[in-house]
């Protein structure tokens, strides 16, 4: 007898594993977004802080004709002001220069008790009003001064003042340099024989001119157009104490824009002049760091 066995069904094959679709998401450089955008808003925010600005000025200083700019920088009053606020400028910046140093070096190279204290006191002229900065001027060297000196209304009160809030130029612009000069060129020099001053001059000093002429610059643009802290212990004398930042206000408050303007063009363009200066000679003084390396 012949035994039918049923037929079993056949196993069921497993599917053939579905292959993902490859779906390309086009990589959109970040650049070629980010970076027009970052130019467009930067261009746009020196346009509204920067170039209308002073496109506004230039076109209020040209409201009389060039005849008209001409004759209000060239007033008896508008020279005699260049040349009090470019002297006593000049001035300040030199004693910023070596004061300013003298400073950044105690503060680098020397360790006393108060260091930190008076590290800190450097960056107060940059957090003081500047009006505040000409009533402590006042204080100190005005008609009641406790200490016997007496420099109102004088130009030695106005580069006092000038002083106090354009030396942390230098001292800031040169004391990161200092931090990083190498010492075994100074003590490789002082083993050969040299003296301080000598090691000074030739070691240290070469390394720091383009810091020296970066915040000495700066220093001179301040100085240019600084006003809050002379408008009191200067006085305005003309002639005299009166820098051309008061003789501005003295247009504009004789309703004369115009040739306010005109002596504000001029003081800008000594500003920019100072400004691409220190461009050049920091450009130059970087191509000579790389051609070194």
């Amino acid at each position: 007898m012949t035994v039918v066995t049923p037929l079993e069904p056949p196993e069921l094959a497993e599917p053939a594993p579905r292959r993902p679709v490859e779906t390309t998401i086009p990589v959109i450089p970040s650049r070629s977004l980010v970076t027009p955008l970052r130019i467009g808003v930067t261009t746009l925010w020196l346009s509204v802080i920067v170039l209308m600005p002073l496109a506004a000025i230039a076109w209020q200083a040209g409201g009389r004709g060039w005849q008209g700019f001409w004759l209000a920088i060239t007033s008896h009053a508008a020279l005699e002001s260049f040349r009090v606020t470019l002297t006593i400028s000049v001035l300040v910046t030199v004693l910023d220069i070596v004061f300013g140093l003298a400073t950044a070096w105690v503060l680098v190279r020397d360790d006393f008790l108060g260091k930190g204290l008076i590290d800190a006191l450097i960056d107060l002229p940059f957090a003081l009003p500047t009006i505040v900065t000409s009533l402590v001027m006042l204080a100190l060297y005005g008609n009641a001064s406790p200490v016997g000196i007496h420099l109102q209304h004088t130009p030695p009160g106005v580069a006092m003042a000038l002083a106090f809030v354009t030396l942390p130029n230098v001292v800031r612009a040169v004391q990161p340099v200092l931090l990083e000069i190498d010492r075994d060129a100074e003590e490789a020099a002082a083993s050969l024989g040299a003296t301080r001053l000598t090691t000074f001059t030739t070691v240290v000093l070469p390394s720091l001119w383009p810091a020296l002429f970066t915040g000495a610059g700066l220093a001179f643009s301040r100085c240019v157009a600084e006003f809050g802290s002379v408008v009191t212990i200067g006085g305005a004398v003309p002639g005299k104490t009166e820098v051309s930042s008061q003789w501005i206000r003295a247009l504009v408050e004789n309703d004369d824009l115009t040739s306010a303007s005109a002596v504000s063009i001029v003081l800008l363009a000594i500003s920019f002049a100072v400004l691409v200066m220190l461009r050049t000679v920091g450009g130059r003084a970087a191509k000579r760091e790389e051609e070194a390396e």
